[in-house]
């Protein structure tokens, strides 16, 4: 029986030894490699254009002054009168226009993916009123009255309207979800309007000062002003960085950003803390400028898409063009006189994002 059993089975087949097989990598796709391309391009643009502003910056104002001669008092200094003018005025101008532009358009893009509100602004947790706050109270009651002095009342004005916000937001079951963070900004930013206007109705001379810096201007920074924010710009621009992919993962959704890995909370405070530095930079650079925050973040995703690893650094570049340009136009329009650079952000600001919501849907 045994026999019969081995007899009926089939032959096995013979064993060959094969050579290990040695796969070429995988090609990248052509949409992905045109993508990419795209998203190179416009980067490309981008940087020229914020090399013409900073020309333009150099060189428009009151006084008219070369290129070649801007570019002479840059690289060899010089005593001419256009030589001071390039760097004692507008050299600190412009350098506090790229800090502040790219400082309010990267918090903007953080505040949009962390509420998941298309519509959001550094504004939107109270943090700009936060810093106006601040800057009220020490002009009225601290007896400070020079631009550089404001910048430490307002980074202290964000910071505590900031704390106070996610401090309400996580309280609760559900902690700080994107309409729990907006609510409660909504919130303090009611509360600091009522404070800022009932300080400033009672002192006269509060008023005159605080009404020159709330409208948001370049005129008047030096080169003070820059070093004592840039150490924060680089520490918030290195928390938004940080967390580029989790805000991928929160555009999909919580519960798919768990799935993913990402720790939303942390993920949240992260991003809420690099946006509260980067936005007290801003306002207390230049004052609460609008519109940067709010239109930017759309037209640098209209260009390299949602991805935030691209959508940041695209928004660090037409920040400071679009600020820039708004301070030269406002140099200009009306000579002698000048239109402060928050006018001109709104006036320019809006028929960019109109025309992009009229071409096409805007995804936050």
């Amino acid at each position: 029986m045994t026999a019969d059993r081995t007899s009926n089975r089939p032959p096995r087949a013979p064993l060959v030894r094969t050579s290990p097989v040695h796969t070429s990598p995988v090609p990248t796709s052509p949409v992905r490699a045109s993508l990419v391309r795209r998203r190179l391009g416009w980067t490309a643009a981008a940087v020229v254009a914020l090399l013409l502003a900073v020309l333009l910056s150099l060189a428009v104002g009151s006084r008219q002054i070369a290129p070649s001669a801007v570019l002479d008092a840059l690289l060899h200094g010089g005593s001419s009168d256009a030589a001071d003018i390039v760097r004692s005025l507008r050299l600190p101008r412009t350098l506090i226009g790229l800090m502040v532009g790219a400082a309010l358009a990267m918090a903007g893009t953080v505040m949009q993916g962390v509420t998941r509100n298309p519509i959001a602004d550094p504004g939107i947790l109270g943090i700009s009123q936060g810093a106006s706050a601040g800057v009220v109270l020490a002009i009225a009651f601290a007896g400070v009255h020079t631009l550089s002095g404001y910048v430490w009342f307002a980074f202290a004005g964000a910071g505590v309207a900031s704390v106070a916000v996610y401090a309400i937001a996580t309280s609760g079951r559900g902690g700080a979800t994107p309409v729990k963070l907006a609510l409660s900004g909504a919130a303090i930013n009611a509360l600091l309007v009522s404070v800022t206007t009932g300080v400033l109705t009672t002192k006269a001379a509060a008023l005159d000062e605080f009404r020159f810096w709330q409208i948001g201007s370049l005129a008047g920074r030096d080169t003070g002003i820059v070093g004592q924010i840039w150490p924060f710009l680089l520490v918030g621009t290195v928390l938004v960085i940080a967390v580029a992919r989790g805000l991928d993962a929160l555009a999909l959704g919580e519960d798919v950003a768990k799935g993913l890995g990402q720790n939303v909370a942390v993920v949240r405070i992260v991003a809420a803390l690099g946006a509260t530095i980067l936005t007290g930079v801003g306002v207390a650079a230049a004052g609460p400028l609008a519109f940067i925050g709010l239109a930017v973040p759309h037209i640098a995703r209209a260009v390299v898409g949602t991805d935030h690893r691209w959508v940041l650094p695209m928004a660090a570049l037409i920040g400071p063009v679009m600020l820039l340009v708004s301070d030269v136009v406002g140099r200009v329009v009306f000579p002698p006189s000048e239109v402060p650079a928050g006018v001109m952000t709104a006036l320019i600001g809006v028929p960019f994002l109109v025309t992009l919501v009229r071409r096409k849907a805007v995804a936050a």
